[in-house]
């Protein structure tokens, strides 16, 4: 059975288109809130910062990953052998420690992996906006539910203040949904697909509808510039026109109509292949300030692990290129320095890493590339590997400026060094300032 990591890379779906579109007001029409975002929808190079998106993702905060915070689920460990009774996700390290210790370890949390001192970083190093994540449990929970609920918004609310005290732009990501969209620890709940189901599709709707009443309020549009309706469906496995028809049209339609926002919608391609969207919510049908979130990595299967670094180069340029005829405002919502999947676990608790042949997923197993020793030691890295990373990154922020721009993940993480942008910083790894190239116009050659 393939791992959905690699399902991801592979499998391709036909095309879907919404059957029924809601009606949408036509945007000349439209009394906007902020007269600067008219400026949104109709400069598809800038939107509405005047300048390319060049952002960060504040990841593993609101929603646990195990790979950014690993001292919050090495307190489980029972042996060295092996990750047996480690949680997978935040839904089972909140059901194994039950919801009061789970309340005061997560507030703990929260109170401290970001400060507002963060945020004064981040506008310092150039960036113009963050990424948010929260999940559907922060706001609505399931019955059967063990999560920590209705202390994340006050989080929230707190880091998007400090976001406005530096000039910073947020986007606000529904990262998870009830059954989870994705299967994916990063969902909240792994190996699960139940998203589309009823009672949860209607927990999650609850969820998102509050969300955009919230944060499109006018109180919030200044800094709050768009509200991502969920992160990363698993198309493959979705049912995409339910989730067309009953999901994403549904909350445009309540924020324009209903709220009557001129908020950005935002909305994760769901992994199909470039222009999939193209026939769905569109200005020619009379939609407007609507989003296209691309996320884009090159260490989920053994190919791209394998793959030369001149390789790796063409493909992130081909991103750039990919969705210049797109017929929406297109923004790289989530891309990495990794060129290897060395960090513990990266592909969830229990797998291993295809690069050292130690990846472990049912009957699917991979062959060795490379060590995965001191892989977040810098002084173990080669000249050429860092290099190699350096060039990797130029390309793809080159890449992704072609239109609306990019938010890397992520700003910082416990232990890894190619998914945390402060020590890719500090280690000459990441453009400071961000326009610096040590490798120029390298998607000029190499994105045909």
């Amino acid at each position: 059975m393939l791992s959905l990591k690699t399902l991801l890379y592979t499998l391709l779906t036909a095309s879907s288109v919404i059957a029924n579109p809601v009606p949408a007001r036509d945007p000349s029409s439209i009394q906007f809130v902020h007269e600067e975002n008219k400026k949104r929808y109709y400069d598809y190079d800038n939107g509405a910062l005047g300048e390319p998106i060049r952002g960060v993702n504040i990841g593993g905060w609101l929603v646990l990953e195990p790979y950014i915070t690993p001292s919050l689920f090495e307190t489980f460990r029972t042996n060295d052998n092996n990750d047996d009774g480690i949680p997978v996700d935040e839904y089972h390290y909140c059901q194994y420690l039950g919801k009061d210790l789970a309340k005061s370890r997560l507030q703990s949390h929260w109170s401290t992996f970001y400060q507002e001192q963060d945020f004064a970083n981040i506008a310092s190093q150039g960036f113009n906006l963050v990424r948010i994540p929260i999940g559907y449990w922060a706001f609505e929970t399931l019955d059967n539910d063990p999560y920590v609920s209705g202390l994340q918004e006050a989080y929230l609310d707190q880091a998007i203040g400090w976001a406005r005290n530096s000039s910073l732009k947020v986007w606000v990501d529904l990262h998870g949904a009830a059954g989870s969209q994705n299967g994916f620890d990063n969902s909240g709940l792994r190996d699960s697909y139940e998203f589309l189901e009823d009672s949860n599709l209607a927990v999650t709707t609850k969820a998102l509808n509050y969300i955009l009443e919230k944060y499109s309020a006018e109180e919030y549009l200044d800094t709050v510039i768009g509200i991502e309706l969920i992160n990363e469906p698993l198309g493959p496995v979705l049912d995409m026109d339910k989730m067309k028809n009953n999901y994403l049209a549904p909350a445009y339609d309540y924020l324009r109509n209903t709220i009557k926002s001129d908020q950005i919608v935002i909305i994760h391609d769901a992994f199909q292949q470039f222009n999939y969207w193209d026939d769905f919510m569109t200005e020619t049908d009379g939609y407007w300030g609507v989003t296209i979130d691309h996320h884009h990595y090159q260490v989920f299967n053994s190919s791209q692990l394998e793959s030369s670094m001149d390789e790796h180069i063409k493909v992130a340029c081909q991103w750039g290129t990919g969705v210049l005829d797109e017929a929406h405002w297109t923004v790289c919502g989530e891309f990495a320095a990794a060129l290897t999947d060395c960090t513990k676990w990266l592909n969830s608790v229990g797998f291993g890493a295809r690069y050292d042949g130690s990846w472990v997923n049912g009957d699917e197993t991979s062959t060795y590339i490379g060590s995965c020793a001191n892989n977040d030691d810098i002084t173990s890295w080669s000249e050429q590997r860092k290099e190699n990373t350096r060039r990797y990154v130029e390309a793809q922020l080159d890449a992704f400026e072609m239109r609306g721009g990019w938010i890397i993940w992520c700003y910082k993480t416990e232990t890894s060094l190619e998914w945390d942008v402060q020590r890719l910083m500090y280690n000459g790894l990441f453009p400071q300032p961000l326009t610096d190239r040590q490798y120029p116009n390298q998607c000029n050659t190499t994105s045909s």
